[in-house]
C-alpha cells in the first residue's frame, strides 16, 4: 500500500483514535477511585465541622477525617416519602446529577419554590451523629439560588430537631465583599442556638435586614443582615424556608419526632 494512499491514511487515523480512546477510558477507570476519595474528603471536611466530634483547636489529618466521616450513620433520604432508601449508595450518590434525571429528579411547585431551584433531587444524603445509640445531631444539605450563583451548605440540628447546632455555606459565587459574607465563620456562628420553628410549629428562621438585638422577640429565630447584600440574605432565608418546609425536610423531621426523636 502506497504511503500516500487514502485508505492507509484513514487506517492510521482510525488506529490513532482507537488507541487514544482506550488510553482515555483506562485513565477514567483508574482515576475514578481517586476522584471519589477526593470528593468524599471535601464533603467530610465540611460536615465534620458541624458534628461536634472534632475537638476545638485540633485539625485532624485527611485519614482521620475520612475515618470519622465513614464512622457516621449516613443514609439516603427519600424526601417526599420521608423514608430511607436502601438501594442508593450514600457515599457515591450525587444529588446534583440526579436533578435532571427523569427518575431521580422532581419539579418543584412554583408556589413552594422559595429557593428558586425549579427542580431538585428526590433523594438527599443525611448525616446522623449518634451518641450511645441516640441521635445527637442531624446534618442536612441545603441549597438555593442566590444573586449570581447556587449557594450550597449544610445545617446541623440538635437532638430536638429544631435548634440549630451549626451551619456552613461552602460553595457560592456571590458578589465579593458583599454576598460572599455568608462564608464568614463569624456570621455562620450566629446560627448556633437559633430555632427554625416556633412553639406552634410555624417556620420562623430568617436573615434579618438589620442587626438582631439580643433578647428581642426575633433574636431566637433570626441572624444579622449581610451588609449591602440584601438579595443574597433573602436567598438564604428563602432556601431555609424551602428545605424546612412541606416540600423539603419538614415531613421527615415530623416522622423522626413521631418515632421518639426530637425530644428536648
Amino acid at each position: 500500500m502506497k504511503n500516500d494512499s487514502p485508505v492507509k491514511a484513514f487506517l492510521v487515523i482510525l488506529l490513532t483514535a482507537l488507541v487514544c480512546s482506550s488510553l482515555v477510558s483506562a485513565a477514567v477507570v483508574m482515576l475514578r477511585p481517586i476522584q471519589l476519595n477526593n470528593q468524599m474528603l471535601d464533603r467530610s471536611r465540611n460536615i465534620m465541622k458541624l458534628t461536634g466530634l472534632v475537638e476545638e483547636g485540633l485539625t485532624p489529618s485527611d485519614e482521620e477525617m475520612l475515618e470519622m466521616y465513614l464512622g457516621m450513620d449516613v443514609r439516603i433520604l427519600d424526601i417526599d416519602e420521608s423514608v430511607f432508601n436502601n438501594e442508593l449508595d450514600p457515599l457515591s450518590f450525587d444529588p446534583r446529577r440526579a436533578v435532571n434525571d427523569p427518575e431521580l429528579g422532581i419539579d418543584i411547585p412554583a408556589d413552594q419554590d422559595r429557593a428558586n431551584l425549579g427542580r431538585r433531587s428526590r433523594y438527599a444524603p443525611v448525616y446522623m451523629v449518634l451518641v450511645d445509640g441516640e441521635l445527637d445531631r442531624l446534618i442536612l444539605p441545603v441549597h438555593g439560588t442566590g444573586m449570581w450563583s447556587t449557594i450550597y451548605g449544610y445545617v446541623a440540628l440538635e437532638s430536638d430537631l429544631n435548634t440549630i447546632a451549626a451551619a456552613t455555606f461552602y460553595e457560592q459565587n456571590e458578589t465579593p465583599g458583599l454576598g460572599d459574607q455568608i462564608m464568614r465563620p463569624e456570621w455562620q456562628a450566629q446560627w448556633v442556638g437559633r430555632r427554625i420553628y416556633d412553639e406552634v410549629g410555624e417556620f420562623r428562621f430568617a436573615v434579618n435586614h438589620g442587626k438582631v438585638e439580643p433578647g428581642s422577640s426575633t433574636w431566637l429565630y433570626e441572624v444579622d443582615a449581610l451588609t449591602g447584600a440584601t438579595v443574597t440574605a433573602d436567598a438564604v432565608t428563602g432556601l431555609m424556608q424551602y428545605w424546612f418546609g412541606p416540600h423539603g425536610y419538614r415531613g421527615f423531621l415530623e416522622y423522626l419526632r413521631s418515632q421518639g426523636g426530637g425530644e428536648s
